[in-house]
């Protein structure tokens, strides 16, 4: 289990309509009570419609669930693309029974630009209210795919004051993955509890979790415009989270782990690319020269093709707007170091023979100029990418 695996929460997954492959597409998530929540959305200036109807009940701190529907986006479609999403959500909210159709979100993946087809989600919406239930899960996580080879999904319990508290989610992405979001962001993530906590709580909870996870990875650098994650919580279990940094801890790996899945499931890739800088001047120094050699094209290439060129990640490194000096630099690939100093140590076929072992591909940049690190997740860039993606409309 996992959007479910938390107390008081059902699920159900259908097939609408809106995928061309006739796969399940329209996932329903609900809590039995009401609930709090908090969320991040996007920075994009062309923000899809769920997310501009999203924006303002998140603010509100209050849900009891969502409906989310893949293959189309419902992106840059207008007023009337903003009516289909409150229409959508109205009808979800009526269907389950909610006191206000604000207590229900929205969301959609898919092909920016085409408008919801509304008679084909208003059914599948009542097959999906219909078939609510604790084992739904599996296929609300799988109904939300678009391009993802597999369901992402995640699960982590702890104990609060001899209470479980169980804390699960559900992702989907594998392209156009390069969030940049702030707490209230194609990356849709969403995730129950059944712990009490406020929407202040929650939020904190998202903000302390976001820099460490989704919005520390990158596919192909290209941000959408419906990245969004929810955090909902509804107190079944009746234990007070406020002031945990275990139930902090604990959102924050499930998020983690969900991030690495997309990373991992990236469009083409074959590998995930660990890039780890140290001995920054400042935090914001390791985040931006390991962003910058995480979203090179030439150094991803590079990996793909088992090639520990350090020379790219020099490159990289000398356009990141961080302080650096090539006398303290130090370069690794796969845990061999590779240059120093502005000398390379001739240790390339070392290199490139850890590099062919597989697993993660290991990217170490320390600049030797203060304490400061920060890891970024990217995957390798590869010939499958560039075909699907001149074949795949988005």
């Amino acid at each position: 289990m996992s959007i479910t695996a938390a107390k008081g929460w059902k699920a159900a997954g259908v097939r609408a309509g809106t995928k061309p492959s006739g796969d399940l597409d329209l996932a329903l998530v609900v809590s039995d009570s009401p609930a709090t929540v908090a969320g991040a959305f996007t920075t994009s200036s062309v923000p899809s419609a769920h997310v501009i109807v999203d924006r303002p009940r998140v603010s509100n701190g209050h849900a009891q669930g969502f409906c989310v529907t893949a293959g189309i986006a419902n992106a840059f479609t207008g007023p009337e693309g903003v009516k289909a999403a409150e229409h959508m959500a109205a009808t979800a909210a009526q269907l389950c029974g909610f006191s206000s159709e604000q207590d229900m979100l929205v969301a959609a993946t898919g092909t920016i630009g085409e408008p919801l087809p509304m008679d084909v989600i208003s059914k599948g919406l009542a097959e999906a209210a219909s078939s609510l239930s604790e084992t739904g899960d599996e296929d609300a996580a799988n109904a939300i795919r678009t391009t993802d080879a597999y369901l992402k999904t995640c699960v982590r319990t702890i104990d609060v004051g001899g209470v479980t508290v169980t804390v699960g989610g559900m992702a989907k992405g594998a392209g156009m993955i390069a969030p940049r979001m702030v707490p209230q962001a194609t990356l849709l993530v969403f995730i129950t509890t059944d712990a009490v906590a406020s929407a202040d709580v929650l939020r904190d909870a998202i903000t302390a979790a976001l820099p460490k996870s989704f919005n520390a990875i990158t596919v192909d650098g290209c941000m959408s415009t419906s990245d969004s994650v929810f955090l909902l919580a509804n107190g079944a279990v009746g234990a007070d989270v406020a002031g945990s940094t275990a139930f902090v801890d604990a959102v924050t790996e499930v998020m983690a782990d969900l991030a690495y899945k997309v990373v991992a499931d990236g469009e083409g890739a074959t590998r995930v690319i660990r890039v780890q800088v140290t001995g920054a001047a400042s935090d914001d120094d390791a985040y931006a020269a390991a962003r910058e050699i995480a979203t090179s094209i030439l150094v991803r290439s590079a990996i793909y093709g088992g090639d520990p060129n350090y020379g790219r990640i020099v490159q990289a490194l000398g356009q990141a707007p961080v302080k650096l000096d090539p006398a303290t630099l130090r370069i690794s690939v796969g845990g061999v170091e590779l240059g120093y100093g502005g000398n390379g140590t001739g240790r390339g076929a070392e290199a490139a023979k850890a590099l062919a072992a597989g697993g993660d591909a290991v990217i170490g940049a320390d600049l030797g100029l203060g304490s400061s690190s920060f890891e970024y997740l990217t995957c390798d860039l590869t010939p499958e990418y560039v075909k699907f993606n001149a074949e795949y409309t988005t």
